[in-house]
């Protein structure tokens, strides 16, 4: 019985923690989640592209490691031009995961993950903790 409460314990601190510290990649992977949800979320390069030109687009991710380097250059040029704030990130499979491009088994891991090398937030949906230091970071590095 001892031994079930410390495991109970122990997963409610570690959440705890993780509510407490927060990075960018948490930020922007609780900023996806929200958008994707209130349908704010466009993935793939020609609606991104098609975003970005219409001026819908309130924030631009974009994979560090994309196979194109005329598409990077495209989004970069799009995000500059109209003046859209640009956060890169590592990986298009981490990208795509984190944009719902993926299947979750039933304990909760990611599988068949499809890449994505660019992702269009039009519409953040709530306001989070996430958003807001997401902002606050976008503000201290233009």
């Amino acid at each position: 019985m001892a031994d079930e409460e410390v495991q109970n314990a122990a997963p409610a601190e570690a959440g705890e923690m993780d509510e407490a510290v927060m990075d960018i990649t948490r930020a922007l992977q609780e900023v996806l989640k929200k958008a994707l949800i209130h349908d704010g979320l466009v993935r793939g390069l020609r609606e991104c592209a098609k975003a970005l030109d219409r001026r819908e687009a309130q924030l631009c991710v974009l994979a560090s490691d994309c196979d194109e380097p005329a598409y990077t250059r495209l989004v970069e040029a799009l995000c500059s031009e109209r003046g859209i704030n640009l956060v890169k990130v590592p990986e298009k499979m981490q990208l795509g995961e984190w944009a719902g491009l993926a299947k979750i088994d039933e304990t909760g891991n990611a599988i068949k993950v499809v890449k994505a090398s660019c992702v269009v937030v039009k519409d953040f949906g709530e306001s989070s903790k996430g958003l807001d230091f997401l902002l606050e970071y976008l503000k201290e590095n233009q």
